[in-house]
């Protein structure tokens, strides 16, 4: 038989129509026929004989054409269809019970049309269904016992409608349902018990609705999901032990929510978890144990959390098969030493876009398996404690692959050098003693004295004049002698536990103190020095570098950031003296608006000095120049007087 003029045909049976010439189903079409698909037609209706004398046809397709209306007796004709897909038609209402003569249907495709509602009894009688696509569509409240009867089903695709509440039974009869698509919708709300029955699911996706919160345990029956995507929703808060009971887990999407917080209860037992995607929340840290049973964890996507500051030092601990880690463009200022050492698998690492100043020296050691780091977006602080990642950026250069980005943004004299050109020797300075100022508070003057015991206390020593003396450490148990240098102000609350601090000074008399310092420093470190300070409290986070602490009270260069001081100092006569000054903005804002108003002041003194000056020179002119006119004057009178007489 031949083919009709708009369709082709395929020797084995498969016909395909395409055109806005075809008007309805082709009657003259090969006898043996069992697959016709119509395309971008001008069909609008499937009246009552259009698929009547097709006894081979088992595939019928209708789409993206204008089909508005379907015969309620349509499919009377065709029993023996197994798969009809009406996909992207203009249907908004469906006859009730229309497909319920295809008693051996397994596929339905009814997505991009537009219905509203369904009828609870629409798809009675469809006992072999296996896949239902009612996607893209203006769905909005299904009815309860809508799915009841397809028992087989496999695959219901929900997504992409105007649905705002499911009742919680409408699941209840797929008991063989392994993928359920709801995304894209308007929910509110899961009811509790909506999964219950769905013990055989395997893919799960609510993205995109307005969920804000989950009901307790109400994926708990879901022991045979394997991917669960709850993204961009409106979820605050977790309950405890929402992903217990889900053992074949191996993918988890929750990204684009406003979490606050997680529960440490949180992830049960997921040996195949492989992929998690935690980005674009409000978090500020995570539980600590939060990856710990996830043993075969491969990606972990844990950025773009712009309030994640802090990381438990143990949260990569049983994630050894980890071999892509992303935290990029979270705000973290600190990583523990130990955090990356559990993962010797780990071969892409991206920490760009943070608030990083530093990391720890051996942070990588165990890392042997990186081929690709990304730091760059990070304001690293080129002081001292960049020495050894600046190191092992060199040493790395092929897997830091965004090093001629990872730039210095302090101190002001390394400003734009990337780290990668610091080199050990300009960091020399460093390898002197280290004293790291912590808390210090000024209290109000106190009477000089020369000797102070102490038990676990602050010791307050006054200035008093004596020579340089060793300092033994102090061991437990027992009492220290400690000779104060001239002019000391020092106190310590870091004595040995147990210990008995004795503090003895020569009978000297004592300088006169205008206040006392207090200083959290190891006794061992205690130096001379004369500090005048206001009545007030500071905080130092700068590293004092001592070369010889016995011997000189400072190096040579007393380095204060990130305080809210300015210091100065000089050496006198072998002493260091220095000077705190508070940086009160207000205080600064008037020296720097008084320093401005001088500036002004002075040019515009030297404007009018000029001025003056090229007037007085303008006015000695003309007075030298009416002198000597007067001059000419009287000299011409003369001889004038001379001739008449």
């Amino acid at each position: 038989m031949p083919c009709p003029s708009s369709c082709l045909c395929n020797f084995k049976g498969s016909v395909k129509c395409v055109g806005y010439t075809v008007t309805d189903i082709p009657k003259q079409l090969p006898v043996h026929t069992y697959l016709l698909q119509l395309n971008d037609t001008n069909m609008n209706v499937i009246n009552e004989q259009s698929l009547a004398n097709m006894d081979l046809l088992l595939r019928f397709s209708l789409t993206h054409s204008h089909l508005h209306t379907i015969h309620p007796r349509a499919f009377h004709v065709a029993p023996q269809l197994k798969s009809v897909k009406l996909s992207s038609n203009n249907l908004s209402t469906l006859p009730a019970r229309v497909f319920s003569p295809l008693t051996t249907l397994e596929q339905l495709h009814l997505d991009g049309n537009h219905l509203e509602t369904i009828a609870p009894d629409m798809f009675e009688g469809l006992v072999r269904l296996l896949d239902l696509d009612l996607s893209w569509n203006k769905l909005s409240s299904p009815p309860s016992n809508v799915f009841n009867g397809l028992t087989q089903l496999q695959f219901l695709n929900l997504g992409r409608n105007s649905i705002k509440k499911l009742p919680p039974t409408i699941f209840h009869a797929l008991t063989n349902l392994r993928k359920l698509m709801i995304y894209n919708n308007e929910l509110e709300v899961l009811e509790a018990g909506i999964f219950d029955e769905l013990v055989n699911l395997v893919e799960l996706k609510i993205y995109h609705n307005q969920i804000t919160s989950l009901p307790l345990q109400v994926f708990w029956s879901l022991r045979n999901l394997t991917i669960l995507n709850l993204s961009s929703n409106r979820l605050q808060a977790i309950p405890e032990k929402t992903f217990y009971n889900m053992p074949k887990l191996s993918k988890l999407t929750i990204f684009n929510n406003p979490l606050l917080s997680l529960p440490n209860q949180l992830m049960g037992h997921m040996p195949d978890m492989t992929e998690i995607y935690l980005y674009a929340t409000n978090l500020t840290t995570v539980p600590g144990n939060l990856f710990a049973n996830m043993s075969g964890l491969l990606r972990l996507n844990l950025h773009f959390n712009d309030k994640l500051r802090e990381l438990p030092s143990n949260l990569f601990c049983c994630n050894p098969k980890l071999e892509k880690l992303s935290l990029k463009s979270n705000d973290l200022y600190y990583l523990h030493p130990q955090l990356f050492s559990g993962l010797t698998t780990l071969g892409m690492l991206l920490l760009n876009d943070n608030k990083l100043q530093s990391l720890p020296e051996n942070i990588f050691l165990s890392n042997t398996a990186l081929k690709a780091i990304t730091l760059s977006g990070n304001p690293w602080d080129c002081t001292c404690g960049i020495r050894g990642i600046a190191k092992w950026i060199r040493h790395n250069e092929h897997v830091v692959v965004d090093r001629h980005d990872v730039i210095c943004h302090g101190p002001v004299y390394q400003l734009h050098r990337t780290i990668d050109s610091l080199r050990d020797e300009e960091f020399n300075f460093c390898d002197a003693g280290i004293v790291r100022s912590r808390y210090f508070s000024i209290n109000e003057p106190t009477t000089p004295f020369q000797t102070v015991t102490t038990n676990g206390q602050k010791s307050v020593v006054a200035s008093v004049t004596t020579q340089h003396t060793t300092t033994p450490t102090p061991t437990q148990g027992a009492t220290q002698q400690v000779a104060i240098p001239t002019t000391t102000l020092l106190t310590t609350s870091t004595p040995t536990q147990g210990a008995t601090q004795q503090v003895t000074t020569p009978t000297t008399t004592p300088t006169t103190i205008p206040s006392t310092l207090h200083t959290i420093l190891p006794t061992e470190f205690q130096t001379p020095s004369t500090t005048t300070l206001p009545n007030k409290k500071f905080y130092l986070t700068n590293e004092i570098a001592l070369s010889d602490y016995m011997s000189r009270p400072f190096y040579d260069t007393l380095v204060v950031e990130q305080g809210p001081e300015f210091v100065h100092h000089r050496f006198h006569k072998g002493w260091v003296y220095v000077w705190f000054l508070p940086s009160d903005e207000a205080l600064t804002g008037l020296l720097m608006f008084s320093h401005i108003l001088l500036v002004a002041a002075g040019l515009f003194l030297i404007l009018g000095a000029m001025f003056c000056m090229c007037r007085l020179n303008k006015t000695m002119d003309e007075l030298k120049a009416e002198v000597q006119y007067n001059i000419r004057q009287h000299a011409s009178f003369k001889n004038s007087f001379a001739i008449v007489k």
